[in-house]
């Protein structure tokens, strides 16, 4: 049976105060993830031709999956993805602007960071109720684009390099209702050499 495991942290709960609360990280990780982890892992259970199918091959072929547990990996499948990837983008005292080579292509495909920031920003408060904003990258470029729930850009082909949380329990607890503050908050900790490096690897 294909097990999956919650992640540990790349810092403490603490590190990334005060942009993100301490309470916040030990409940949206420890709680939050947790339980999308053992969701997963309990709709799969009855599936053992799925065991050697990594978290990326099941989200890239839902609809190849047996029906009665399709909804099951898209909603839990796709919550362990999105905040296993979150947690790693994500650093205390994260560089305030891009770097390498993702600067670059930043640069190359909205102008400059302010823009990208504005645009993405702009997503991520047009993102009508829960949901996540993305920067992806394919052989086009990069693009932002949002998803509802726990849906993420792999079920439709395209490759992550960043991405944001705007359900409310990422935020509720500091924000409560300022959404903006909290994208504003989330540029303070990004981990720019990390996206850098998920970029590259797309684009070798």
């Amino acid at each position: 049976m294909s097990h999956f495991t919650l992640p540990a942290l790349p810092f403490s709960p603490e590190a990334l105060e005060p942009h993100i609360d301490k309470e916040t990280m030990l409940i949206h990780h420890g709680k939050h993830h947790q339980t999308y982890v053992d969701k997963l892992n309990e709709a799969i259970a009855a599936h053992p031709e799925l065991a050697d199918k990594s978290l990326e091959e099941l989200l890239q072929n839902i609809n190849e999956l047996p029906v009665s547990i399709q909804t099951a990996v898209q909603n839990n499948g796709g919550g362990h993805y999105n905040h296993s990837l979150f947690w790693e983008i994500l650093t205390p005292g994260g560089s305030k602007h891009p770097v390498h080579e993702i600067a670059k292509a930043i640069d190359d495909q909205f102008t400059n960071f302010d823009a990208f920031q504005n645009e993405f920003t702009k997503a991520a408060l047009g993102r009508f109720g829960s949901g996540w904003v993305w920067l992806v990258a394919d052989e086009n470029g990069l693009e932002i684009v949002h998803t509802p729930n726990q849906d993420n850009p792999l079920m439709t082909g395209k490759q992550v390099i960043l991405g944001l949380d705007v359900w409310e329990h990422a935020y509720y607890l500091r924000y409560q209702n300022k959404r903006p503050d909290y994208v504003a908050a989330f540029f303070q900790v990004i981990n720019w050499d990390i996206v850098n490096e998920k970029y590259k690897q797309i684009r070798a």
